[in-house]
């Protein structure tokens, strides 16, 4: 069972890629061979767990009066389940808080057209872009090049809206959603602009919340070339995420010590890799434009009410996995 859902994944995901990737797709498919065997181990997930799962997380969503119109596809809501290993209250409470998000941040998360406009510029210019080989965990690398994004045309909403079309895009994913992401950023070319463009409390909340609402698997932030101002912000930003994610974080002087962390082969030419810069941009504009609609069927989801979301300091109880086991619920 578990080496045909490998299969079936790498399956899917290849024929993706269009003709001018094909040569990175030796990579790809030699990286998840093992990924039913890491969705087994890490995450719990088993055909009996998440066919249990997906049950009550339906039933739990089609009884709730505080939300709208949320889907219910499988792929859909195994990236709660998967990024809180199975456990429900979890991913309920991350559900719900994901609507939140998305609700109290239109700014950031309505409308994630990869045709609008101001996100197709910006994703042109390659401030943000999916490398089209993964690492050797099997991880999807996503980079970020601060020279790139104008920071005297675009605000910083127009910032969070390419990340956000590019992280709801890799989510849909099966395998980003096991498998998760390694984050590659480029500080040079940072100007004032792109510090003062930030209202430093929704810079903190976005940070503090996007962690706790958005289902994805954080395995490495790695960064280069951070001029000063840019690494003053980044350390007050690590201040209001988790300790685990901070300890994640890694802040490099130049390309050649990066590339002792992040393989060669997955980086772009300007970070002292071996992929063109455009050839990434390509790619992530086709990655776009494949899940164009299912990001804008997005907005049809909404939450009511959030009564039902629970605070850390509410959350003392413990609770049960779909397995039967227990562990102390943490939802912040």
């Amino acid at each position: 069972m578990f080496n045909t859902t490998a299969n079936v994944l790498i399956t899917m995901s290849t024929n993706n890629w269009n003709s001018n990737n094909e040569k990175y797709q030796k990579h790809f498919c030699r990286d998840l061979k093992n990924i039913a065997t890491v969705a087994e181990k890490e995450l719990r997930e088993t055909p009996s767990t998440k066919e249990q799962a997906l049950n009550i997380m339906r039933e739990w969503i089609q009884k709730n009066n505080d939300i709208r119109n949320v889907r219910q596809d499988e792929n859909f809501l195994l990236r709660f389940l998967r990024h809180k290993k199975y456990s429900i209250p979890m991913a309920q409470q991350t559900l719900l808080k994901y609507l939140n998000l998305r609700k109290y941040y239109p700014e950031c998360f309505s409308n994630l057209d990869c045709e609008e406009p101001k996100l197709k510029e910006i994703i042109s210019n390659g401030y943000i872009a999916v490398s089209p080989v993964r690492d050797n965990a099997g991880r999807r690398v996503i980079v970020y090049n601060m020279g790139k994004f104008n920071a005297t045309k675009f605000t910083c909403w127009d910032m969070c809206r390419a990340h956000c079309v590019v992280y709801e895009t890799l989510m849909e994913d099966p395998t980003e959603q096991i498998l998760g992401f390694v984050h590659v950023g480029d500080g040079s070319g940072s100007t004032t602009a792109h510090v003062t463009s930030w209202n430093p409390l929704d810079f903190a909340r976005l940070l503090k919340w996007g962690e706790q609402s958005l289902p994805m698997r954080h395995k490495s932030f790695q960064l280069v070339n951070v001029p000063a101002a840019l690494k003053y912000i980044v350390d007050i930003g690590m201040t209001k995420v988790s300790p685990k994610m901070g300890q994640r974080l890694q802040v490099h002087t130049n390309t050649k010590n990066l590339c002792n962390h992040v393989e060669e082969r997955v980086l772009p030419t300007n970070f002292g890799g071996k992929i063109p810069l455009e050839e990434m941009i390509t790619y992530t504009q086709d990655l776009l434009l494949q899940k164009r609609k299912v990001l804008l069927s997005l907005d049809s989801m909404e939450i009511l009410s959030t009564n039902g979301i629970i605070s850390s300091r509410k959350s003392n109880s413990d609770v049960t996995l779909v397995t039967g086991s227990f562990r102390k619920l943490e939802i912040d």
